[in-house]
């Protein structure tokens, strides 16, 4: 068994034009004094990192290494959410997916994929000179408009988008390979990897890649109503990457899954501060421990109540309070005969 590496940080939803968030070095300043000991850079947040230069300049991710070294902080990885998303995109969805790329490609699909893959392999080369084994990102959807139809999907449907969203990701799996990094998608609704039964689909048709991961976010298999602690006794070996986000669920006979177009805060099911949920954070990290997870484990703050300045603070305690230090030997170690293999085939009368 392994220990559990953090607390951890992702940076995405707290960088701002404002100080201490406008910079890596006052977002690092701030978030060590929190108590942090590692943060998850969002690829795509040029006030916080450049990618293109990381993955062309040693130099560069030595001075943004240095900077968090300065400041108590280790790198845990590179994230591209965002860029994941534009691999692909179902058609209804360009408008709103455009914002994620450079106006320069604004309506025109083909380019803002090509754009999207070519900043994965950015990402590839620029997480092997910072030194990192694990990536974040999207899958991104061609099937999600299908995932509850009406009227049935058409035979063959889904297969063909899972076979076209395997063929997008498979040579940008083998530059994670060659990059000596794990390439882990968040399951996520609204992605085609959305669940345990998708995931598995996708991995069928890019033959297993060992560079296929997950990032384990309990919070939307609550929103699910997935059984979490389960998913981790079936994928664990896949398991690479860990965000700490907790969420709850209160269906009634006006809502369930679906939240009925409200808002998030009126929502059956909403994302809270860690603490003010429902996941069971000592079942998951005991269960980590027990597959011998060795990653980071990473807040990711998003709660429609609580402030994201006490959810960052209260944060750090948490995930610490949660950490199990991993056992080193047996706990009855005491009670050992101390016996051979000789004398236990005597104790078995086969001697």
């Amino acid at each position: 068994m392994k220990t559990i590496k953090g607390p951890a940080i992702f940076l995405a939803q707290f960088a701002g034009d404002a100080a201490p968030f406008n910079n890596l070095e006052n977002i690092a300043s701030w978030a060590g004094s929190l108590g942090y000991k590692g943060v998850q850079i969002p690829s795509w947040d040029g006030r916080l990192f450049e990618l293109k230069r990381a993955a062309e300049s040693k130099t560069y991710c030595e001075e943004v290494l240095g900077t968090l070294a300065k400041h108590g902080l280790q790198l845990t990885e590179l994230s591209t959410h965002l860029q994941g998303q534009l691999v692909a995109v179902h058609p209804a969805y360009d408008l709103m997916f455009d914002g994620f790329a450079p106006p320069a490609v604004h309506g025109n699909r083909r380019a803002r994929q090509a754009w999207a893959v070519e900043q994965l392999l950015l990402a590839a080369k620029a997480s092997t000179n910072l030194g990192v084994k694990a990536h974040a990102t999207f899958s991104g959807a061609l099937a999600w408009p299908y995932v509850y139809p009406w009227p049935q999907r058409p035979a063959g449907l889904i297969e063909s988008a899972f076979a076209e969203l395997a063929a997008r990701w498979l040579p940008i799996l083998n530059a994670f390979e060659n990059a000596g990094v794990d390439l882990c998608f968040e399951i996520h609704p609204g992605e085609d990897l959305h669940d345990g039964a998708t995931f598995e689909m996708f991995l069928d048709r890019v033959k297993h890649h060992s560079r296929c991961n997950l990032l384990f976010d309990p919070s939307h298999f609550v929103l699910q109503q997935l059984d979490y602690l389960q998913f981790i006794d079936l994928y664990h070996d896949r398991i690479k990457m860990f965000h700490v986000k907790d969420a709850e669920f209160h269906p009634s006979g006006r809502q369930g899954v679906y939240g009925g177009y409200q808002p998030w805060i009126e929502r059956a099911g909403r994302f809270r501060s860690l603490g003010d949920g429902q996941v069971d954070f000592r079942g998951i990290f005991s269960k980590l421990t027990q597959y011998g997870f060795e990653g980071w484990a990473v807040l990711e703050w998003e709660c429609c109540i609580k402030s994201s300045d006490q959810g960052a603070a209260e944060g750090a305690p948490f995930i610490a309070r949660h950490i199990i230090q991993a056992a080193g030997r047996a706990f009855d170690d005491f009670a050992g005969s101390g016996a051979d293999q000789a004398a236990n085939r005597r104790m078995l009368g086969v001697e």
